[in-house]
């Protein structure tokens, strides 16, 4: 396979150090580590390796450079993430190539991620102008309640591989938007975007200090530095349960604002109602967008028994037609998983499946590629007990489980500690009500197999984590609010208020 798409903003030209305060900088030490092309094992580039000395260095520019941008306006804020924005969409074929070449996704997937991430660039940009407050008289007459929004102040944004580019922008425009200043840990396997995403805001006129970028092998060390640090007063998190309870319990010890955007085992429920055209066409996009990989991905198939036959008959051969090869050819339909560790994890899940007893329809071996390629694959026949039912697969597997009834198809479908994404497929408008509202989840995509929007609060329940991301919710995760009691002037007072301050202090 030869890569034919020429390097995004020139990899070689990319900056390859920190971002901190505004400069580009080797780590301590001038320590380094490669970052590799999934389609063929290669390194791509080096890019500088994060310490906890550098990490505090970062928080020292972030709280140094939050009071002045607290206090710079909505406008000016709405204004640079719309000029990040904009350059983003003009340098859209660049960072499509630069996703595609160090996480692995077809350039066309990767274009999707491009404007999917300026879509919360734009989003936030509208936010940061409607950012308000209340005021009203209180219950007794005796003073005036305003409630304000402030910043929450210096952020730890750590971000996932999967999804190099709308992952930091989800978190950065809010925070943008809020008045927020931020420390940004990217995912080692794909720090490149994030380091042209950075460069992008700061050509787009955020002020140094205010987002600083530290790729780092040693996220553990950087992490803990920064969660130890009071000064530090919120993180915000998108990656595994496992690591998520780490961080929510290093979060305690300075009460950090949290947000967790954690693990899912997404069910994908087909009823006997289904359009099936629909349902095969939703599994397809649920099931293999980003490679599988993904915390929204579809993870357990539960099918009516009516119409499980033809159903995966439909599924197998539209799986059966895909390419698989790197992202940068064309033609190509998938491309590899992120790295040998993920390629060789989803491997012994499925050997694992069929030696319990579930079927084999098509896929099922690692292809002789270079690279970390593993094929679409289906199973039937899953055993109640299997693994697969109970952990993310991250790849492209379907695993199909068959039910008899809406509530057998519900109990399967809570039977997890997760509730990130539910898919649900039905004409019936009375089942698609019901069982949506007793789907255990924070999403469901009703007839549908995509449900990301920039519009629309993301996020889960259960082990799936806390808090969302997007939506009209969204940049409330970066405000505090405060209460100001304002004492009424003695004029404005009715005869009866004469007696209010014992009462007010007695309610107190």
């Amino acid at each position: 396979m030869t890569d034919r798409t020429p390097r995004p903003h020139g990899v070689d030209a990319l900056p390859q150090g920190l971002l901190i305060d505004g400069r580009w900088r080797p780590a301590a030490g001038d320590t380094t580590f490669p970052v590799e092309n999934p389609a063929t094992g290669e390194p791509l580039a080096r890019v500088a390796d994060a310490g906890a000395a550098d990490a505090l260095d970062a928080l020292d520019a972030a709280v140094g450079a939050q009071p002045q941008w607290a206090a710079t306006s909505p406008g000016e804020r709405s204004r640079i993430l719309r000029r990040t924005h904009d350059l983003l969409l003009e340098r859209r074929e660049d960072f499509a190539g630069l996703i595609t070449l160090e996480m692995g996704k077809s350039l066309d997937e990767a274009r999707a991620e491009v404007d999917y991430a300026a879509g919360y660039l734009r989003w936030f940009a509208e936010e940061a102008v409607r950012v308000d407050g209340t005021w009203k008289v209180s219950e007794d007459a005796s003073a005036r309640v305003l409630v304000t929004r402030q910043p929450v102040g210096p952020c730890l944004l750590i971000t996932p591989w999967n999804a190099p580019l709308a992952m930091p922008a989800r978190k950065i425009a809010p925070a943008v938007a809020a008045g927020c200043t931020m420390v940004l840990k990217p995912a080692p396997q794909t720090p490149l975007t994030s380091v042209a995403l950075a460069a992008l805001l700061v050509e787009a006129g955020l002020p140094a200090g205010v987002l600083n970028l530290l790729p780092t092998t040693g996220a553990a060390a950087v992490s803990e530095a920064l969660m130890r640090d009071p000064r530090l007063r919120k993180v915000s998190f998108t990656g595994s349960t496992a690591v998520g309870r780490l961080l929510l319990a290093q979060a305690s010890a300075n009460v950090l604002r949290t947000s967790m955007e954690l693990g899912g085992n997404a069910p994908f429920i087909v009823c006997a109602d289904a359009d099936l055209d629909a349902a095969v066409d939703g599994a397809m996009t649920a099931k293999l967008r980003n490679i599988g990989e993904a915390c929204i991905a579809a993870n357990r198939f539960l099918v009516h028994a009516d119409v499980a036959r033809e159903f995966t008959e439909r599924l197998v051969d539209r799986m059966r037609g895909l390419t698989l090869g790197s992202g940068t050819e064309p033609g190509v339909d998938l491309g590899p998983l992120i790295d040998r560790t993920q390629r060789d994890r989803v491997a012994r899940l499925v050997d694992e499946t069929v030696a319990d007893g579930a079927r084999l329809h098509t896929g099922g071996s690692v292809p002789d590629l270079p690279g970390y390629f593993y094929p679409p694959t289906v199973l039937t026949d899953i055993p109640a007990g299997a693994r697969i039912n109970r952990e993310e697969i991250f790849g492209p597997v379907a695993a199909i489980r068959t039910f008899s009834s809406d509530d057998e198809a519900l109990a399967l479908a809570n039977a997890t500690e997760f509730g990130l994404v539910a898919y649900l497929y039905t004409r019936g408008l009375d089942r698609a009500l019901r069982m949506s509202e007793r789907i255990e989840s924070g999403m469901v995509g009703l007839n549908r197999g995509y449900v990301s929007d920039p519009g629309a609060p993301f996020g889960g329940v259960k082990h799936s984590g806390v808090g969302r991301e997007g939506g009209n919710s969204g940049i409330e995760e970066y405000l505090e609010q405060k209460y100001i009691a304002i004492d009424a002037p003695a004029d404005a007072r009715t005869p009866a208020d004469a007696r209010t301050p014992a009462l007010s202090q007695d309610r107190s």
